[in-house]
């Protein structure tokens, strides 16, 4: 078996990862401008902003940041950057984890040949997944010690999915569910809640066996709810629906890395039934911040609401010490207005019924 190098990071570095939207300036809908927007994007910024799966929408991310401060400075100028490209495209950039009412058939699958052989395997799956998510990178100094984040980070995964919910709406349905993204997401091979795993011989024993049966071409193509990047030297936390505002991303950002660090430096938590896992992460998709978590080794049963709250003062302290409680301390904050799914659902009811001026609401939310 080759072995696989983690390219350890000796901080906790951050990298940050959006999945954007673009829509037509006019109609709101979804709209494939990202070939024409990509061609014209300055040098600098190439390795930023990249295409993603449909050509209605692209990605953004973060150089290799060392504190959330660095990752707003980062997110904000390629964003702003994106933004003048788009409003000269004739498009507008959208930040929810799925739009509210175009057609996952009439999206267009971008021209890139792992996404066709995506796309050629899943069909009506992966027609149907037009989804946006934001990915969280933290960087961790060992391979072992990657496997003890992975194994415990699943415990948390729901309360950080509560955290950012923000797709209730899918082909002008309400879908009943604060983040349908991630039920839709589940439906994808190698995605969802993750087994644990012993070690990192263990990762690289089941990742050389879905090489060598074909199943994957890289670790790319896990896409469990959090993973070990071994190429980045990270921790990827996968979960977490795409946040209306950058305070709301940068705020979940200062919390995975606190919580990454809390994490690597305690013991080890006991197996966690992998049922009492998914019941929570039903809960947070379906019910959101008023959904219930189970605490899954005492059976105590909170809302999810009171274990963010909970989540937040434990991790306090080491965002002290990282220098993030500025961006950390809009979690209270967070709990108190709900997330970019409630804005939407109130929107929505407030405004006739209308999508369309439920965007324009949202889309004013998110800088500032």
């Amino acid at each position: 078996m080759e072995e696989i190098t983690f390219n350890k990071s000796p901080a906790p570095t951050i990298g940050v990862e959006l999945e954007i939207q673009i829509l037509d300036a006019d109609s709101l809908a979804l709209a494939p401008l990202a070939p024409e927007i990509l061609k014209m994007v300055k040098p600098s910024l190439k390795e930023r902003i990249k295409p993603e799966f449909i050509q209605s929408m692209v990605e953004i991310n973060t150089g290799i940041c060392s504190t959330v401060a660095e990752v707003e400075k980062d997110l904000t100028g390629t964003y702003l950057h994106l933004t003048e490209l788009t409003e000269g495209s004739g498009g507008t950039l959208y930040t929810t984890s799925l739009h509210p009412f175009s057609s996952a058939s009439e999206q267009k699958v971008s021209d890139h040949p792992r996404y066709k052989r995506i796309m050629d395997e899943l069909q009506l799956i992966g027609r149907r997944f037009i989804t946006q998510g934001l990915h969280v990178h933290i960087g961790v100094d060992d391979e072992e010690k990657v496997i003890k984040v992975y194994n415990n980070l699943r415990i948390y995964l729901p309360i950080l999915l509560a955290l950012t919910t923000s797709s209730p709406f899918y082909e002008s349905a309400d879908t009943g569910l604060m983040s349908y993204r991630s039920k839709l997401f589940e439906a994808l091979p190698l995605a969802g809640m993750p087994d644990s795993l012993n070690d990192w011989e263990e990762f690289e024993t089941l990742v050389a066996l879905l090489s060598k049966s074909g199943i994957i071409d890289s670790v790319k193509d896990i896409w469990w709810d959090v993973r070990p990047h071994p190429d980045f030297g990270t921790i990827e936390v996968r979960i977490c629906d795409l946040p209306c505002s950058m305070r709301d991303i940068l705020a979940v950002t200062a919390l995975t890395q606190a919580l990454v660090l809390a994490i690597a430096e305690q013991f080890e938590n006991p197996e966690p039934h992998m049922q009492i896992l998914r019941s929570n992460k039903w809960q947070a998709a379906r019910h959101g911040l008023e959904g219930y978590y189970v605490d899954p080794f005492f059976a105590r049963k909170y809302s999810l609401k009171e274990a963010a709250l909970s989540l937040y003062r434990h991790v306090r302290p080491v965002a002290e010490a990282l220098k993030s409680t500025d961006y950390l301390d809009e979690i209270p904050e967070i709990l108190e207005r709900r997330t970019g799914a409630h804005l939407q659902k109130d929107l929505y009811s407030s405004n006739g019924h209308s999508f369309k001026e439920m965007i324009r609401a949202v889309k004013g939310q998110f800088l500032k």
